[in-house]
């Protein structure tokens, strides 16, 4: 073999720093671009706060932007905020374009959302008195801890070089904490441990927790008998289970990382017009420090000082231009979903239709990633409620289907607690298809069970 020098002609994307930084303002929900541009004016001095946005007007947020986007010597960007101020989703006109009353609504669609459970988990552990090494592992079993409560690798794998001794301590003192049941293998485990807590636990309960699903169907004379307990006392023992303990404990704190949930846009319905505005209402109006700006009409001497002022005000200009280009891709994306969704923001949940996120960026000619960034963690304030801009895209409920997935399941719910006498899963098969909506009853069953409606027997 012999080996030659030749070229080759390729075309690469590489990810540049602004690239990136790009990329990533373009996915933060609104309180974490806050704190951005925060981080930002803390690193670069280059870059100001030209007005807070609870106090600015219109014009001042235009007059504001304006500014910033001379400074950033942008003819065509210009153009764009022009327009982009004429949909009126500055903080102004949010401020002023509604009157208090809607004002206040807007502000409460924030939602509070609390602890997750290993915060909980964990605040109690450090106020927990004992050894170094037992509340180490403690700590160590509750980051291992997944939604419900269970353990996602084996505690056994997770503590193998551990003291077996300090290990077990460890593992009592997590069960110990709010809410009992966690730090468990599975809901057998975490319903036995909770019972143990009850001042009545007897061996009627703990045999009890191996019949549930017998129990579930109301067999209470059969099971009595192989447990060699009366109906009386098994009926006892399982209303307790049943009213006092959970099989997930975690759940209850399952409200994702973000503590709270602000809208990113809302959605305005005036009779049969639907308006999207953008809530500026976190987000400071930014712009380059007017002393830098003098500094670069002037002659400097020293290159290294020169190189600075220069490369601070360069990445100030790309800074501004990510935060106005995030918001106004976020607009362009929620425009497409309102007319992709008219009947869900016309007419309510039940009507949400099949949307992909193919059809979105075929829309407004981006890849498919674009589209998925700028919805991800975005909320979008509704008359029917505050809903994630990802809940909007769902798929349809079988091939060629008008009926999505999501307005199914409303549906199924809206049948489920209207219905006069508890219907079975073929009842909810046979409605549904009396509708139009040919799914199977398995499907059926499933819906019901991601909407966390038990079945027939235990409504």
């Amino acid at each position: 073999m012999q080996q030659r020098q030749g070229m080759l002609q390729s075309q690469q994307l590489r990810m540049n720093t602004q690239l990136y930084q790009s990329i990533k303002l373009m996915e933060l929900p609104i309180l974490d671009l806050r704190e951005k541009i925060d981080e930002e004016i803390e690193r670069n001095p280059a870059l100001e706060v030209l007005e807070e946005p609870a106090v600015v007007t219109r014009d001042a947020v235009a007059d504001a932007y304006a500014k910033a986007v001379v400074a950033a010597g942008s003819d065509v960007y210009q153009k764009e905020e022009d327009a982009w101020f004429e949909t009126s989703s500055d903080a102004g006109f949010i401020r002023h374009g509604m009157d208090e009353d809607e004002h206040q609504n807007f502000l409460e669609g924030v939602i509070s959302r609390p602890e997750t459970l290993q915060e909980h988990l964990l605040w109690q552990l450090a106020l927990e008195t004992g050894e170094n090494d037992i509340r180490r592992i403690g700590e160590l079993l509750i980051r291992n801890l997944d939604d419900d409560g269970f353990h996602k690798e084996a505690p056994e794998l997770l503590l193998k070089n551990e003291n077996p001794s300090d290990a077990g301590k460890a593992l009592a003192l997590v069960r110990s904490l709010e809410p009992p049941g966690t730090c468990t293998s599975g809901y057998r485990e975490s319903l036995l441990v909770q019972a143990r807590l009850l001042p009545d636990f007897s061996p009627v309960m703990e045999a009890a927790l191996d019949h549930l699903k017998d129990l579930e169907k109301g067999n209470f004379a059969e099971t009595a008998q192989i447990l060699g307990c009366t109906k009386e006392e098994l009926e006892a023992c399982y209303n307790r289970i049943k009213e006092e303990l959970s099989p997930f404990p975690g759940r209850q704190f399952t409200h994702g990382e973000t503590r709270y949930a602000v809208p990113d846009v809302e959605v305005r319905r005036k009779k049969d017009k639907l308006s999207v505005i953008l809530n500026n209402e976190e987000i400071p109006i930014v712009g380059i420090n007017p002393f830098f700006l003098k500094i670069t009409k002037k002659k400097i001497d020293g290159r290294e000082v020169r190189d600075f002022v220069r490369e601070n005000i360069r990445e100030a200009r790309w800074f501004i231009h990510c935060i106005n280009q995030r918001n106004h891709t976020l607009l362009r994306v929620t425009r497409a979903i309102v007319e992709f969704q008219r009947p869900f923001f016309l007419r309510g949940p039940k009507f949400l239709v099949p949307l992909t996120l193919r059809d979105i960026a075929g829309e407004l000619g981006v890849h498919e990633t674009t589209i998925s960034r700028t919805a991800n963690s975005k909320y979008v304030q509704t008359e029917w409620g505050l809903f994630e801009l990802r809940h909007f895209f769902t798929n349809s409920v079988s091939r060629g289907s008008d009926f999505s997935k999501e307005g199914v399941k409303e549906i199924l719910k809206e049948i489920i607690t209207g219905e006069e006498k508890r219907l079975s899963d073929k009842d909810l098969t046979d409605m549904l298809a009396q509708r139009g909506i040919a799914l199977a009853r398995r499907t059926v069953a499933k819906y019901r069970k991601e909407l966390d409606l038990g079945s027939s027997y235990t409504r």
